[in-house]
């Protein structure tokens, strides 16, 4: 099933007349024995020669117009949808409704409200708010690499779907069939950008503070940090980008996701990004956490964390492409250990599975302090583990390794040392997942780590390592595309 059948049904409204027959009830004429015969029955009323009127079924095709406050450039998909371009700034409020024939255009650098500042407290006078709701079962596309949507400080986006009416995040290509495996980088991607803490300040103030700011990759003069963990940018529940990511230039690109000083009241949920051609989700610091996370098909890293992100991320799938991908995830500090606040992110309940000629598969550098639980990692060719630069530090608890070397450039042995210092860990086990992903008996078989929620608030505590417990757990299906057994994008 292509990209294009699968977004089409979601906004075309395909009924079918269903025609009511009318049934009689005949009663059987019985004569009993030395009776006589009962009267003729009573003529039967001859059918109408002309059967009665059924509802025409409704012609399939493109809305009329589009909706107030948005621009009607024509027809998509082979003239079956309504092509509704969204206005390159959005302030007030912006809802996109789900629409008979109608699919959403996203035309350049489209901007959800004013820059209001680092200070949550104190925003910047004349700056306005925007706040974009995207309702289930919509679908917006973009149809060139710069087209993209970004969430300035201040404003948000709610973009809550289903598990049967999820959000669609496309490319035209995408929209209008025709891609295959391979096909990443049709469009941008989704940039939020909050007030939270980060560590990468322009000039000489102070770190985490409502000065310190940096420029968002990918975007055109805009920034990101702040002095507010509880920062809101919103809400992305049973979303998923497809076919997205943009090099603009070497180190500055697009993803499906950019998480940019992005804070904790924002709730990231049953997310999927497909064949992004850089990274699957890329945080660069604030205090964001992320559940039911699926990237697959990312020809960079899957999740890459960076400027100091202090967050947490629990049920995750990263499975790598055939053709693309490099690792299933870096986490850094850009600029080493003194940098403050420093990266500290925590995964539970990943399953990542590499590939012939990828990377590694956990990558740490330049002075993270990272930690992992109840981790599955596999097939990547290169090694399951590196561990990169003085400062970097990583801790491991319930970690399962199957890759045909458990640790990459680790001449020092330090990678091997702190793995070995954590509890229930197996450097060289043999993979026994189904359906790429699923848990089997050696992974079943390795003790969960027993108080999640005491290494991170956000963390439930859980009774098994790896993203997927069994077959009978579901939480990926219905939502997701591109999957083993699960429908195309």
């Amino acid at each position: 099933m292509s990209v294009s059948t699968n977004t089409k049904s979601l906004l075309m409204a395909f009924g079918a007349a269903m025609a009511l027959a009318a049934c009689g009830n005949g009663a059987d004429r019985v004569v009993s024995p030395g009776e006589g015969a009962f009267p003729p029955a009573p003529p039967t009323a001859p059918p109408p020669t002309t059967p009665p009127p059924t509802t025409p079924p409704p012609t399939t095709g493109p809305a009329a117009n589009c909706p107030t406050g948005l621009t009607n450039i024509g027809t998509v998909a082979n003239g079956t949808l309504r092509a509704c371009q969204l206005p390159s700034r959005i302030v007030g409020n912006l809802v996109l409704s789900k629409l008979a024939g109608v699919a959403y255009a996203i035309s350049g650098q489209t901007v959800v409200g004013d820059d209001m500042g680092g200070d949550a407290a104190a925003p910047v006078a004349g700056a306005q708010q925007g706040t974009l709701t995207i309702d289930p079962g919509v679908v917006l596309y973009g149809s060139a690499g710069a087209d993209f949507v970004l969430v300035n400080r201040g404003s948000q986006m709610f973009a809550v779907g289903t598990k049967d009416q999820p959000i669609t995040f496309t490319s035209r290509a995408g929209l209008e069939g025709g891609n295959t495996a391979d096909s990443i980088g049709q469009w941008g991607g989704i940039i939020l950008m909050g007030r939270a803490p980060i560590n990468n300040c322009q000039g000489a103030v102070t770190p985490g503070s409502a000065a310190c700011q940096a420029l968002v990759e990918g975007a055109n003069n805009a920034f990101y940090g702040g002095n507010a963990a509880n920062d809101n940018s919103g809400r992305l529940s049973y979303v998923r980008v497809l076919y997205s990511g943009y090099k603009i230039a070497e180190n500055n690109e697009l993803q499906a996701l950019t998480l940019a000083g992005t804070g904790n009241a924002t709730v990231i949920d049953h997310f999927q990004s497909y064949n992004s051609s850089d990274d699957g989700i890329e945080i660069f610091g604030g205090t964001v956490n992320l559940d039911h996370i699926v990237i697959n098909g990312a020809d960079d890293d899957g999740l890459d964390t960076d400027t100091g992100w202090n967050g947490a991320t629990q049920f995750g799938i990263v499975v790598q492409r055939a053709g693309g991908g490099d690792r299933g995830t870096e986490q850094s500090n850009a600029g080493g250990s003194s940098k403050t606040p420093v990266s500290t992110p925590r995964v539970a309940n990943y399953t990542f599975v590499g590939r012939d000629g990828g990377g590694v598969g956990l990558m740490m550098n330049t002075g993270t302090n990272s930690a992992f639980y109840n981790t599955v990692v596999t097939g990547f060719s290169k090694g399951c583990i590196d561990i990169d630069d003085t400062g970097t530090n990583a801790t491991f608890h319930s970690v399962f390794l199957s890759c045909p070397k458990a640790f990459d450039d680790d001449a020092d042995g330090v990678a091997a040392a702190k793995f070995a210092a954590g509890t229930n860990n197996t450097a060289n086990g043999t993979s026994t997942l189904t359906g790429v992903f699923i848990n089997g008996a050696n992974e079943s078989a390795v003790p969960a780590y027993g108080n999640l929620a005491g290494a991170h608030p956000f963390f439930q505590n859980v009774s098994y390592i790896g993203a997927v417990k069994d077959a009978n757990d579901t939480w990926y299906q219905g939502w997701t595309c591109g999957m083993p057994g699960g429908p195309a994008c």
